[in-house]
């Protein structure tokens, strides 16, 4: 993955760079997204996002958007006969592709309406060896609204970034999640200052992205730290492997902001690349960790000698 960014061309960088443009002169820092700004922005906007993206709303994405959904699956390890749950599904593109690979139960919630009612249309025209329910509501109350200790897997899929209460959330993904259960999430994260200077460019571009799409581009260094307050253990953190002739570069993106005018760049004066993209892979501990506070790590069950 070091050699795709070091091996983008002018052109390439440029669109790469697309997804998160901003204007010469940023707004003032603005409130965090709330579940109804997001819940507005998706109602609003899900049929643009249709006509360039499909059904898969994803930036980071191969040319062949099915091939990063099989890495995904990889990565996941989705498996015949797990209950999934896909957090800020969309219109249901991804858990749609997931079960129809795979045997597998999947609950997929939105808090727009408006996606529901389209991953209806999507998923009618599916044939699927699993099951795939789409569900309006609020990812932050997931724990009352499935219960606790119920999927093998819960998914973040360039959705996490939609909470204004990400630790709470992450809180709420350990409650659902089966012992020996994985959290999966892929997103961007807002780059580390390197230096005063380059800084105040990053915040102001990373403002202007969280105004344009209803976002929260998360803080890596707080996540972790909420991840490792919640025991959870921490199986690998990578910007995610995609072969370079297969990268999409995120022209797609492009191509959504220039026919929608959305987070559209007006000068590449001083402008320097705000994110990092990041998977995160995280396994609830197979074990009660306030019961066996002794416990560091337990090999996982499938390895253990």
């Amino acid at each position: 993955m070091w050699k795709l960014f070091h091996t983008l061309d002018g052109n390439m960088l440029s669109r790469f760079s697309s997804l998160f443009k901003t204007k010469a002169k940023t707004k003032p820092l603005s409130p965090l997204s709330t579940s109804e700004d997001v819940k507005n922005f998706y109602n609003n906007n899900t049929d643009k996002f249709i006509k360039v993206y499909g059904e898969i709303i994803q930036a980071f994405r191969t040319k062949d958007v099915k091939d990063y959904l099989t890495y995904t699956i990889t990565n996941a390890e989705l498996k015949d006969g797990q209950k999934i749950l896909d957090a800020g599904c969309g219109v249901g593109g991804p858990a749609g592709y997931f079960a129809s690979q795979l045997n597998v139960d999947i609950k997929g919630i939105t808090i727009s309406d408006y996606q529901v009612t389209k991953s209806k249309e999507i998923l009618a025209q599916k044939i699927l060896k699993g099951s795939v329910e789409i569900l309006q509501g609020d990812y932050h109350k997931i724990d009352s609204i499935f219960g606790e200790n119920v999927f093998d897997r819960v998914l973040f899929l360039e959705s996490f970034g939609h909470s204004s209460r990400q630790s709470f959330l992450l809180e709420k993904a350990f409650k659902v999640l089966k012992p020996g259960g994985i959290l999966y999430i892929k997103d961007l994260f807002k780059r580390e200052h390197p230096n005063e200077e380059d800084g105040k460019k990053i915040d102001a571009i990373i403002n202007a992205i969280n105004q344009a799409y209803s976002y929260n581009v998360a803080d890596f260094t707080e996540v972790i730290k909420t991840i490792r307050k919640l025991n959870f253990i921490l199986l690998f953190v990578k910007t995610p492997e995609v072969v370079t002739e297969q990268f999409e570069h995120l022209t797609i993106s492009n191509d959504f902001q220039n026919l929608f005018d959305i987070g559209k760049i007006i000068s590449w004066e001083n402008y320097i690349f705000p994110i990092d993209f990041y998977e995160i892979k995280l396994m609830k501990p197979p074990f009660d960790i306030n019961k066996e506070k002794h416990l560091y790590f337990l090999n996982r069950p499938e390895i253990t000698s």
